[in-house]
C-alpha cells in the first residue's frame, strides 16, 4: 500500500461534494449500461446529491471512509446500522451499504484496504455480522466480497429508479478479535 500514498480517514459533511461527485460517477460506470438512462437518472439524483450525502455523513448510524489517493479521493465504503433484510440471520448486524473505487484504482489495493478498514471499524462498533446488497450481473464484487468471506443467504428488493430488482444479499460472522469474517460455523464458512 505504501507505493500508493493512500490514506483511509473518516469523513464528514465537508465531504459532501467530493463524495457525490464520485459515488454519482462510479455508479454510472458500473451499472449505467446495463439499465435504463432514466433509472439511472432518477435514483443518481435521489441517492448522490450533495444535500444527500451531507445528511449521510452527518448520520450517527452511518460510519464513511474515504480512501484518498497521492491526495485525490480513490474510493469511498460506508456501513450503516439498519433493520436488516429477513434473510440475515447472524447476530448484531451491520451493513456494508457502500465499497465504491474509481475505476483508475481497481486492481490496485483501494478495495482491500477499504474492506481492511470497516471490518475492524464494525467490529469496533459489535458488529457480529456483516451483510451487503450487491447486483447480481456485478461478478467482479460478488467475487471480491466471496473472497473476504461473505456467502448469499437470499434476496432482497432494490429500486433503480422505477425498475424493482432482485439484489443478492451476502453476509458473513465476524469474529471478536481480527478483521476478517470468520467461519465458526459451516454455514458462513469460505474457505
Amino acid at each position: 500500500m505504501t507505493s500508493l500514498d493512500l490514506t483511509i480517514r473518516h469523513a464528514d459533511p465537508g465531504d459532501a461534494a467530493a463524495l457525490a461527485a464520485l459515488a454519482a460517477r462510479v455508479f454510472r460506470e458500473t451499472f449505467g449500461p446495463h439499465n435504463r438512462a432514466d433509472d439511472m437518472d432518477a435514483y443518481c439524483s435521489a441517492a448522490f446529491s450533495i444535500e444527500q450525502q451531507r445528511r449521510e455523513l452527518s448520520d450517527h448510524d452511518r460510519y464513511t471512509a474515504l480512501a484518498i489517493v497521492r491526495g485525490e479521493l480513490a474510493g469511498y465504503a460506508q456501513l450503516h446500522a439498519e433493520p436488516p433484510p429477513p434473510c440475515v440471520t447472524g447476530p448484531h448486524p451491520l451493513e456494508l451499504k457502500r465499497l465504491y473505487v474509481d475505476r483508475r484504482w481497481h486492481g490496485g489495493g483501494v478495495a482491500q484496504a477499504l474492506m481492511a478498514h470497516v471490518l475492524e471499524i464494525a467490529q469496533r462498533r459489535g458488529a457480529r455480522t456483516l451483510y451487503l446488497s450487491v447486483w447480481k450481473h456485478n461478478r467482479r464484487a460478488i467475487a471480491f466480497y466471496a473472497k473476504h468471506g461473505l456467502q448469499e443467504v437470499g434476496t432482497a428488493p432494490f429500486w433503480l429508479g422505477s425498475d424493482l430488482q432482485m439484489d443478492p444479499i451476502m453476509m458473513c460472522a465476524l469474529p471478536e478479535t481480527t478483521s476478517a469474517c470468520s467461519s465458526d460455523s459451516a454455514e458462513f464458512a469460505s474457505h
